[in-house]
This record gives structure tokens, C-alpha cells and sequence, in this order.
């Protein structure tokens, strides 16, 4: 099944994606008892909608918002394809690298994604991310993936100037509104081999990156195993497993975003996350 979080009807729900592409919202009395989706998840209740009735909406008569909007924790992992290692002129690491981004960093399909006017380096970086369904403490590799709930796309976008500050890349990732998340998340049945996905950024419609999921060098099982080890993981957290090579800072020239441009991440069976450029001050 997909899930999506959305606005209709003046009230903020969730519900069903169809494979017509309409939405189903969520029943008020199953609304009352779990009120987002991460309750939902929480609660193992996703099973109860296989069977979802009521009217459904077509695209345009809702506003999407980030699949998760208000994950416990949101979780990146960096340099994480030997591509984009490669491309970085970095040495290889022994452990994940690892940072965090804020919620109000993440945006939603079709939501304007807004380069500061004081920086010119903004960057892509398309990811496939996972959201957590049953929470726990040292994961074990082989158990990993019975503690997912569903998968979606993920845009890491970048401000590579602030990134590129210190050697922390806190500041350069956690620019209001910069992490587009969507437009739904696949349950993980409808996913059964993660490695086999195709993961591809386009920028104007040119592919600009194009990377098998089974690339990861720090596959799915050893991220939720490592991140489990320091941290409890609990349902609706939200984990993005990096980009592959291709990013605009490191072509030659480089190739940044700006106001006017559209960036869409495609990933086999979790749709197209889609969002222009925009500039604020």
C-alpha cells in the first residue's frame, strides 16, 4: 500500500494513494484514534485500511506535505556510493558517517524549494529514505528490515557554502524547507528486494544522477543496526541512506540550482518527488 500526508477539506488527514493516483483520507473516528500517520505506524494500524472505503480526491484537490511531518528523528547518512565518495576526493570510512536534519527542514512534492539569496551553491542530492515501523534499541542486522515500515523518496538538498564552513555540515543541511520528502511512502510489502531499486535525479528534465539502490556501501540492515546502537529507534523516525555520484558541486564546472529550475527524484515504485526552485532572502 502508499500512504501519504496531505491537507483536504481544510482539515490536515492521511490516507491512501491509489494506483490511479487519487487519495483516500483516513476515517474521522480511525483519525481520532491514531492523528497521523506516524500514529498510525506506532500503533500497527495500517493493516486496518487494505479495505479503505469513502470517497477518494484527485491530486488537485489536495496539498500534499511531507510523507512523515513530524518524524521523532530524521537521520542522514553521507558518502554512502563509492561514487559520490569518489567524486569528493574523500578516503573511505570504516563506520557510516552520519548528521541530522531538523523538522522544519523537510518540504513536500511540489512544494517551492527556496535558495537563500546570500548563497549561490545550492545543491541536489536525490536519496531513497526509510521510515521506521517498529522502534528499537541494537538492532540486529538480520531483524533490520522487520523494523521498516515503508520507503520514499528523499532530497538532501544543500547549501554548500555553509555546509563548507566548518567540517560539521549541520548549517548547509537545515535551511528551512530544504529536504523535500514524497510524494507517498510504500509500504514495505510492496518493496521486497530494496537492492534492485533505480534511483535517478533530473534537473530541467537531464538526468544528472543514476544509481542502483544495491550500491549503498552501508546497505539498509547495517544503517539500522549502526544507528540502533547509539540511539533507540522508534516508529515514524526517518532514516536518508545518501546520494550516489552526480552532485552540482563537484562537476566541472559546477552546476547549482536556482529560481526557475525544476529537481525531481524517481526511484522504481515510489513515484516522482517533484519541486521547483525558488529564491528568499
Amino acid at each position: 500500500m502508499r500512504f501519504a500526508s496531505f491537507e483536504a477539506n481544510g482539515r490536515t488527514t492521511y490516507g491512501v494513494v491509489g494506483t490511479d493516483g487519487r487519495y483516500t483520507p483516513v476515517p474521522a473516528d480511525f483519525q481520532a484514534r491514531h492523528p497521523d500517520l506516524k500514529a498510525a505506524i506506532a500503533a500497527n494500524a495500517l493493516g486496518e485500511l487494505k479495505s479503505l472505503a469513502g470517497a477518494s480526491l484527485a491530486p488537485d484537490q489536495v496539498r500534499l506535505l511531507p510523507v512523515i511531518p513530524n518524524p521523532g528523528k530524521l537521520i542522514c547518512i553521507g558518502l554512502n556510493y563509492k561514487t559520490h565518495v569518489a567524486e569528493t576526493k574523500r578516503a573511505d570510512s570504516e563506520y557510516p558517517s552520519i548528521f541530522l536534519r531538523f523538522n522544519d527542514t523537510l518540504a513536500a512534492h511540489g512544494d517551492e524549494v527556496l535558495r537563500p539569496a546570500f548563497s549561490t551553491r545550492f545543491d541536489w542530492e536525490g536519496e531513497l529514505a526509510f521510515v521506521i515501523g517498529q522502534g528499537g534499541r541494537d538492532i540486529a542486522r538480520e531483524n533490520a528490515f522487520d523494523h521498516i515500515a515503508g520507503y520514499a523518496c528523499f532530497n538532501d538538498v544543500s547549501v554548500r557554502d555553509w555546509q563548507k564552513h566548518t567540517h560539521q555540515f549541520t548549517p548547509g543541511k537545515n535551511f528551512p524547507g530544504t529536504g523535500p520528502f514524497g510524494p507517498y511512502m510504500a509500504t514495505r510489502d510492496e518493496v521486497p528486494d530494496v537492492t534492485k531499486l533505480q534511483l535517478q535525479t533530473r534537473l530541467n528534465g537531464t538526468v544528472v544522477q543514476n544509481a542502483s539502490v544495491g550500491d549503498l556501501i552501508f546497505d539498509i540492515p547495517t544503517i539500522v543496526n549502526y544507528v540502533s546502537r547509539f540511539t533507540p529507534l522508534s516508529p515514524g523516525d526517518v532514516i536518508a541512506t545518501g546520494t550516489p555520484g552526480g552532485v552540482g558541486d563537484r562537476r566541472e564546472p559546477p552546476l547549482y540550482m536556482k529560481e526557475g529550475d525544476v529537481v525531481e527524484v524517481e526511484i522504481t515504485g515510489l513515484g516522482i518527488l517533484r519541486n521547483p526552485i525558488g529564491v528568499t532572502a
